[in-house]
Protein backbone atom coordinates (compact mmCIF):
# COMPACT_ATOMS: atom_id res chain seq x y z
CA UNK A 1 0.00 0.00 0.00
CA UNK A 2 3.12 1.73 -0.25
CA UNK A 3 2.60 5.33 -2.11
CA UNK A 4 -1.07 5.12 -1.96
CA UNK A 5 -3.11 7.85 -0.15
CA UNK A 6 -5.53 7.44 3.12
CA UNK A 7 -8.49 6.98 0.92
CA UNK A 8 -6.74 4.72 -1.38
CA UNK A 9 -5.72 2.14 1.36
CA UNK A 10 -9.34 2.69 3.14
CA UNK A 11 -10.60 1.56 -0.26
CA UNK A 12 -8.38 -1.57 -0.92
CA UNK A 13 -9.15 -2.77 3.03
CA UNK A 14 -12.75 -2.94 2.81
CA UNK A 15 -12.48 -4.24 -0.60
CA UNK A 16 -10.26 -7.02 1.10
CA UNK A 17 -11.45 -7.65 3.93
CA UNK A 18 -14.70 -5.39 4.10
CA UNK A 19 -16.88 -8.71 5.64
CA UNK A 20 -18.48 -8.48 9.08
CA UNK A 21 -17.79 -11.36 11.31
CA UNK A 22 -21.78 -11.09 11.66
CA UNK A 23 -21.39 -12.11 7.96
CA UNK A 24 -19.14 -14.36 8.09
CA UNK A 25 -21.07 -16.59 11.02
CA UNK A 26 -23.89 -16.34 8.75
CA UNK A 27 -26.02 -14.50 10.78
CA UNK A 28 -28.17 -11.76 8.62
CA UNK A 29 -28.44 -9.02 10.90
CA UNK A 30 -31.38 -7.06 11.39
CA UNK A 31 -33.51 -5.08 13.55
CA UNK A 32 -35.07 -8.38 14.70
CA UNK A 33 -34.59 -9.91 18.58
CA UNK A 34 -33.60 -13.26 16.87
CA UNK A 35 -30.16 -11.98 14.62
CA UNK A 36 -29.74 -9.37 17.27
CA UNK A 37 -29.41 -12.26 19.88
CA UNK A 38 -27.41 -13.98 17.27
CA UNK A 39 -24.91 -11.57 17.53
CA UNK A 40 -25.02 -11.36 21.16
CA UNK A 41 -23.90 -15.33 20.98
CA UNK A 42 -21.23 -14.75 18.87
CA UNK A 43 -20.17 -10.97 20.96
CA UNK A 44 -19.77 -13.91 24.02
CA UNK A 45 -17.66 -16.33 22.26
CA UNK A 46 -15.06 -13.67 20.47
CA UNK A 47 -14.95 -12.45 24.11
CA UNK A 48 -12.21 -14.76 25.19
CA UNK A 49 -8.82 -15.17 24.56
CA UNK A 50 -9.57 -17.14 20.96
CA UNK A 51 -9.18 -16.40 17.46
CA UNK A 52 -11.83 -14.89 15.43
CA UNK A 53 -12.29 -17.41 13.26
CA UNK A 54 -12.79 -20.40 15.56
CA UNK A 55 -15.07 -18.13 17.26
CA UNK A 56 -17.11 -17.80 14.20
CA UNK A 57 -16.95 -21.66 13.58
CA UNK A 58 -18.32 -22.11 16.83
CA UNK A 59 -21.31 -19.62 16.55
CA UNK A 60 -22.45 -21.56 13.51
CA UNK A 61 -22.48 -24.53 14.88
CA UNK A 62 -24.48 -23.16 17.24
CA UNK A 63 -27.39 -21.96 15.21
CA UNK A 64 -26.71 -25.04 13.16
CA UNK A 65 -27.99 -26.90 16.17
CA UNK A 66 -31.01 -24.47 15.83
CA UNK A 67 -30.12 -22.23 18.73
CA UNK A 68 -31.06 -18.99 17.42
CA UNK A 69 -32.97 -17.23 20.07
CA UNK A 70 -32.42 -17.28 23.65
CA UNK A 71 -35.56 -19.91 24.33
CA UNK A 72 -33.71 -21.85 22.45
CA UNK A 73 -30.41 -21.51 23.62
CA UNK A 74 -31.46 -21.45 27.25
CA UNK A 75 -33.88 -25.10 26.50
CA UNK A 76 -30.46 -26.95 25.34
CA UNK A 77 -28.65 -28.81 27.72
CA UNK A 78 -25.37 -27.90 29.06
CA UNK A 79 -23.80 -31.38 26.88
CA UNK A 80 -25.64 -30.69 23.97
CA UNK A 81 -23.93 -26.74 24.10
CA UNK A 82 -20.65 -28.03 25.04
CA UNK A 83 -20.40 -30.66 22.18
CA UNK A 84 -21.76 -27.97 19.61
CA UNK A 85 -18.75 -25.83 20.91
CA UNK A 86 -16.43 -28.66 20.18
CA UNK A 87 -17.54 -29.31 16.86
CA UNK A 88 -16.50 -25.66 16.09
CA UNK A 89 -13.06 -26.77 17.73
CA UNK A 90 -13.79 -24.25 20.83
CA UNK A 91 -12.84 -26.39 22.97
CA UNK A 92 -10.32 -24.58 25.51
CA UNK A 93 -13.04 -22.50 26.99
CA UNK A 94 -16.17 -25.22 26.21
CA UNK A 95 -17.28 -26.07 29.36
CA UNK A 96 -17.53 -22.47 31.20
CA UNK A 97 -18.93 -21.30 27.99
CA UNK A 98 -22.05 -23.45 28.10
CA UNK A 99 -22.51 -22.13 31.28
CA UNK A 100 -21.87 -18.38 30.06
CA UNK A 101 -24.42 -18.77 27.08
CA UNK A 102 -26.87 -20.05 29.14
CA UNK A 103 -26.79 -17.65 31.77
CA UNK A 104 -26.63 -14.74 29.16
CA UNK A 105 -29.91 -16.17 27.75
CA UNK A 106 -31.72 -16.04 31.31
CA UNK A 107 -30.36 -12.81 31.89
CA UNK A 108 -31.73 -11.65 28.23
CA UNK A 109 -34.79 -13.05 29.02
CA UNK A 110 -35.24 -12.26 32.56
CA UNK A 111 -34.24 -8.45 31.80
CA UNK A 112 -35.11 -7.23 28.30
CA UNK A 113 -37.84 -9.97 27.39
CA UNK A 114 -35.72 -11.81 24.87
CA UNK A 115 -35.29 -8.30 23.21
CA UNK A 116 -32.17 -6.67 22.80
CA UNK A 117 -33.60 -3.55 21.16
CA UNK A 118 -34.74 -2.64 24.49
CA UNK A 119 -31.35 -1.18 25.10
CA UNK A 120 -30.69 -0.02 21.69
CA UNK A 121 -29.25 3.49 22.02
CA UNK A 122 -31.61 6.47 21.00
CA UNK A 123 -28.61 8.93 19.96
CA UNK A 124 -24.77 8.25 19.86
CA UNK A 125 -24.46 10.07 23.07
CA UNK A 126 -26.45 6.56 24.15
CA UNK A 127 -23.89 4.46 23.18
CA UNK A 128 -21.93 4.83 26.72
CA UNK A 129 -25.67 3.23 27.94
CA UNK A 130 -25.41 0.26 25.64
CA UNK A 131 -22.04 -0.97 26.24
CA UNK A 132 -22.49 -0.77 29.84
CA UNK A 133 -26.13 -2.44 29.26
CA UNK A 134 -23.74 -5.58 27.64
CA UNK A 135 -21.22 -5.64 30.19
CA UNK A 136 -24.21 -7.00 32.32
CA UNK A 137 -24.22 -10.06 30.70
CA UNK A 138 -21.83 -13.19 31.28
CA UNK A 139 -18.51 -13.19 30.14
CA UNK A 140 -19.09 -9.72 28.05
CA UNK A 141 -16.88 -6.98 29.49
CA UNK A 142 -15.75 -3.71 27.83
CA UNK A 143 -13.90 -5.76 24.80
CA UNK A 144 -17.34 -7.51 24.18
CA UNK A 145 -19.31 -4.92 24.59
CA UNK A 146 -17.03 -3.09 21.70
CA UNK A 147 -17.39 -6.01 19.68
CA UNK A 148 -20.84 -5.87 19.42
CA UNK A 149 -21.60 -1.78 18.94
CA UNK A 150 -18.78 -2.40 16.20
CA UNK A 151 -20.90 -5.22 14.28
CA UNK A 152 -24.19 -3.56 15.14
CA UNK A 153 -23.88 -0.09 14.05
CA UNK A 154 -24.80 -1.60 10.42
CA UNK A 155 -28.58 -1.49 11.64
CA UNK A 156 -28.40 0.99 14.40
CA UNK A 157 -27.31 4.15 12.96
CA UNK A 158 -27.11 5.55 16.24
CA UNK A 159 -23.72 3.65 17.34
CA UNK A 160 -22.08 5.13 14.44
CA UNK A 161 -19.25 5.77 13.45
CA UNK A 162 -17.87 2.81 15.82
CA UNK A 163 -14.35 2.28 15.88
CA UNK A 164 -13.30 -0.22 18.79
CA UNK A 165 -9.24 -0.82 20.05
CA UNK A 166 -8.87 -3.09 18.20
CA UNK A 167 -10.11 -1.89 14.94
CA UNK A 168 -7.63 1.71 15.59
CA UNK A 169 -4.84 -0.23 15.76
CA UNK A 170 -5.53 -1.59 12.33
CA UNK A 171 -5.90 2.29 11.30
CA UNK A 172 -2.35 3.13 12.79
CA UNK A 173 -1.05 -0.16 11.31
CA UNK A 174 -1.96 1.49 7.71
CA UNK A 175 -1.06 4.88 8.30
CA UNK A 176 -4.62 5.93 8.47
CA UNK A 177 -6.40 8.21 10.89
CA UNK A 178 -6.56 7.73 14.50
CA UNK A 179 -9.30 10.06 15.23
CA UNK A 180 -12.92 8.77 14.67
CA UNK A 181 -14.01 11.22 12.38
CA UNK A 182 -11.62 11.81 10.48
CA UNK A 183 -11.52 7.39 9.93
CA UNK A 184 -15.32 7.60 9.57
CA UNK A 185 -14.95 10.04 6.25
CA UNK A 186 -12.74 7.14 4.99
CA UNK A 187 -15.86 5.36 4.16
CA UNK A 188 -18.32 5.41 2.67
CA UNK A 189 -22.19 6.38 4.01
CA UNK A 190 -23.44 3.16 5.64
CA UNK A 191 -20.04 1.43 5.73
CA UNK A 192 -18.58 1.99 8.85
CA UNK A 193 -19.25 -1.68 10.37
CA UNK A 194 -17.77 -3.07 7.31
CA UNK A 195 -14.57 -1.21 7.21
CA UNK A 196 -14.54 -1.24 11.26
CA UNK A 197 -14.18 -5.55 10.37
CA UNK A 198 -11.68 -4.76 8.08
CA UNK A 199 -9.55 -2.96 10.53
CA UNK A 200 -10.29 -4.96 13.09
CA UNK A 201 -8.78 -7.80 10.89
CA UNK A 202 -6.08 -6.33 9.92
CA UNK A 203 -4.87 -4.99 13.29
Amino acid sequence: MAGQSQQQRADQLLREHGTTYAVEAGITLRDKPSPLYQLLVLTTLSATRISADIAVAAARELFTAGWRTPEKMSGATWQQRVDALGRGHYRRYDESTSTALADAANHLLEEYSGDLRRIRPEGHEGVSGLREALTGFPRIGPTGADIFCREVQEIWPEVSPFFDKRALRGAAAHDLPSDVDRLAALAPEGEFARFAAALARVA
